[in-house]
Parts: structure tokens; sequence; C-alpha cells
């Protein structure tokens, strides 16, 4: 090719360059990563939050306020930084049943999204670990939830549409495992330890497609560990 092509061809190379850059990037995204002892929350309610280390990784652990210890009650610690609308929550979590907590207990564990900004609304996706391995198949059809509070609790929801807000995934009580919650519009999808299809797929978040916070969530019978957060805005 002749040089004076060549040239000219560089410089519309370079215009076009120049031209898309004024235009901002879509679908551009914003990863922000969390340690445990960097964690910092606006609130915690029904509990506090406590850094240990558990199973080989350092963990914010949620503590029950004494007053709450054996009521039906949710921990609740609301992360500071920005808030969340559209984009992906990554965390690991370890549920167990506390100590001396009734039988039938669960270990419920999970993340809030969306959350109102004192815990007065949230999207929650939770597991349930001791019903994974159960012998009842209805039980284990129970491992994960999706719940909506204060008014779509999980009870709720399994009565007015059985099966649609819950789902099976394996999960083993107070190991380590992986949470990966996707959240567009009105739909969220949970994967958990690593699959990469999700578990649970939720088109029709109660609370719309609102922005809000993001929150570590136990009930008060739980022995639950959070490890590190990555959040991706989008």
């Amino acid at each position: 090719m002749p040089i004076r092509h060549t040239l000219r061809a560089l410089a519309l190379l370079a215009g076009s360059a120049m031209f898309l850059s004024a235009f901002p990037r879509t679908g551009a995204q914003d990863s922000v990563v969390i340690q445990p002892d960097d964690a910092r929350f606006l609130e915690v309610l029904n509990g506090r939050v406590e850094l240990v280390d558990y199973r080989g990784r350092r963990a914010v652990k949620l503590v029950p306020s004494p007053e709450t210890l054996g009521k039906d009650e949710d921990m609740l610690a609301l992360l500071a930084g920005d808030r969340f609308r559209d984009g992906v929550i990554e965390v690991g979590v370890a549920g167990t049943p506390r100590p001396g907590t009734p039988p039938d207990s669960r270990g419920f564990i999970g993340i809030s999204f969306r959350t109102g900004e004192h815990g007065e609304w949230s999207e929650v996706f939770y597991l349930r670990p001791t019903n994974a391995h159960s012998d009842d198949q209805l039980r284990r059809n129970h491992s994960v939830q999706y719940a909506c509070h204060p008014d779509f609790p999980w009870h709720r929801l399994r009565q007015e549409h059985p099966g649609k807000y819950e789902s099976y995934a394996d999960l083993e009580p107070g190991s380590w495992t992986s949470m990966r919650i996707v959240v567009s519009g009105t739909t969220a999808r949970l994967h958990v330890s690593g699959a990469e299809q999700p578990c649970l797929v939720i088109n029709d978040l109660k609370h719309g497609d609102a922005g809000g916070r993001i929150a570590l969530w136990a009930h008060v019978e739980t022995d639950a560990y959070f490890g590190t957060i990555t959040t991706t805005s989008r």
C-alpha cells in the first residue's frame, strides 16, 4: 500500500477512536472487594458483628442480641458503601444451628439486597443447610429460599405459590459455601458452590427494581459466618 494511503487509513482509525471515546461505555462494571477486616456497617439489627477465624478463613460472625434468644427473629447487618441496584454479589457463607437451639433449626443464612436504609424492607436469598441432606424430599426442596420482607415472608410465598420461591441445592451445614446473586431489573438469580446454572430464579422481585443496601442476613438460631464480599454494579 502506498505510504499516503497508509497514513490516511491511520488517520481515519484515530478519528474513529476519538469519536467513540466521546461516548460513555455501555455495560460498564465497577467491582468492590470487601475483606472481613475492612467491612463497615451502618447498622446491625437484633445482633452484633465479631471478627473471627473460622475453618481457615477470616470471617464476620453475626451474634444474636440476648433479648432475641428463643425468638423467631432475623439478624441484619447493613454494609456501608454505595447503594446497590443491578449487578452481582458474591460471598462465602457458613451457617449451622447454634448449640442449644431446637432440633428443627435449619441454620438459615444468606444475603439481603436492595435493603431499606434501616432494614425496613429487604429482598433476601438464603440457605437452609440442614435441609439439603434430609431423607424427606419435600424438605430437601426447601434448601434455598427467596423472601421479601416485610410483606412476603417465606411462609406466605410457600402457601400462595408452592415451590416457586424455593428449591434444592447441595449444601453442608457449617461448611463454607459460595453464593453468587445476579440482579437485573425485577429478576434475581442465585448460584451456589460455583455452579454455572442458578438453583433459584426469581422473575418478580416484590420490591420492583429500586436500589438499596446490601446486608448480611441470618436467623438468630444460626452460627453465621461471612467471608470476603465482592460486589459488581452494572
